[in-house]
């Protein structure tokens, strides 16, 4: 089944642009496109599209106008922003996400035709599958409608309540779960007490990291250490809003920093970050240019392979949502080591992609849901987990 793609933009060129990147794809259409939020949101309402690309900055309705009509008149339509690589770019792009938009790419910068198109469709094209695979899972999932009896039809007798079912004997085994579920049973009470709390997220990251972080404690004793994918200039938008609503301070790492408890730092986009022992004892973070991993920079597996390197056995890991598998192979290394990880539970992810590959690849102590992980992350830090 076809996706179908409308595209808002109020400049023609990038809309040809989009346009033809999304027809070179396999199984989209593109239905239409809009020059400004007016007319996109008619559009939305005669050609019901599955997704639309919007640009936010345009004349007459601006896309931040056009997210707050579309949820207003709970159109079903899943919108990617197209957004510029500027700090306002950013802002705006954080405030789409959190007024609904799926995902955000940023217009390619100081490249021809081709370059250009060859760079939006890398970038649509796992999004679009993405959406696909999210609405094929929700299909699946719909509760089936009743169905309404026939007026001909007598109703049925009512049945005989069960016979209550027998007492389990004094010493009968317990049925224990197995999978993830039973290896949570099972988790030891004597947990290290770790000294890093680690989170790596993509698609989706910003809304959880908007519900988890603030939820945290203003006291808690260690540091906090964030990987979110994306590009540079947005992350520090990223941190800026979310120093707003949190107890702990928050920041976009920068290099040589020297790591302090009750602080959450943000990994800054397109570079690199680890963490190092630094002089006296102290640890530091480290930001390097060296070359993307998982097609990612920052990426997940980097930082948390660093940490498992550095500090064996001395931090907790959480993976939440996002595209991809990036953060499995570093939680391997830090599972090796006895480290605790949570992953974010499929129901609420935006897209169940790196918390299901740590989970398919054993290395995942607790499934959770989002609004359960600060409290977890504060129950182990602590060491009151019982």
């Amino acid at each position: 089944m076809s996706l179908r793609v409308l595209v808002a933009d109020d400049a023609t060129l990038f809309r040809r642009v989009i346009t033809d990147a999304l027809a070179s794809l396999p199984d989209v259409e593109v239905v239409g496109s809009a020059p400004n939020g007016r007319i996109a949101l008619e559009k939305i309402r005669q050609l019901k599209p599955d997704v639309l690309t919007l640009d936010l900055e345009m004349p007459d309705l601006d896309g931040l106008g056009v997210l707050a009509a579309i949820r207003e008149a709970r159109e079903s339509v899943t919108v990617i922003v197209v957004s510029a690589l500027t700090r306002r770019g950013g802002q705006l792009t954080l405030r789409a996400l959190e007024m609904g938009a799926f995902d955000f790419i940023t217009k390619p910068e100081a490249a021809g035709p081709e370059e250009s198109l060859a760079a939006v469709r890398r970038e649509l094209a796992p999004r679009l599958r993405a959406i696909a695979h999210r609405r094929v899972v929700h299909e699946i999932l719909r509760p089936p409608v009743a169905a309404t009896p026939s007026p001909a039809t007598p109703p049925a007798p009512p049945k005989r309540p069960a016979s209550p079912a027998p007492p389990n004997p004094v010493g009968a085994a317990k049925v224990e779960l197995g999978g993830i579920a039973g290896r949570m049973t099972r988790l030891t009470t004597a947990l290290i007490r770790p000294e890093f709390v680690l989170i790596g997220v993509s698609t989706g990251g910003p809304q959880a990291l908007a519900r988890i972080l603030p939820q945290l404690p203003g006291d808690l004793e260690v540091p906090v250490l964030v990987v979110q994918h994306m590009p540079p200039v947005f992350t520090l938008s990223l941190a800026d809003s979310l120093a707003s609503r949190c107890a702990l301070s928050v920041c976009e790492a920068s290099a040589n920093e020297v790591l302090e408890p009750r602080t959450v730092y943000i990994a800054p986009g397109g570079r690199q970050m680890r963490v190092a022992h630094g002089p006296g004892g102290t640890r530091i973070l480290q930001i390097t240019d060296d070359p993307p991993e998982n097609n990612c920079r920052p990426a997940v597996d980097y930082l948390f392979r660093s940490v498992a390197s550095q500090f064996p056995g001395r931090a907790m890991a959480v993976i939440l949502t996002g595209m991809g598998s990036d953060g499995t192979l570093g939680l391997r290394l830090l599972k090796r080591h006895g480290c605790y990880v949570i992953a974010q539970d499929e129901a609420t992810c935006v897209i169940y992609g790196m918390p299901r590959a740590a989970a398919e690849a054993g290395v995942v102590d607790s499934v959770l849901p989002l609004d359960a992980i600060p409290s977890r992350i504060t129950a182990v830090v602590r060491g009151t987990r019982s």
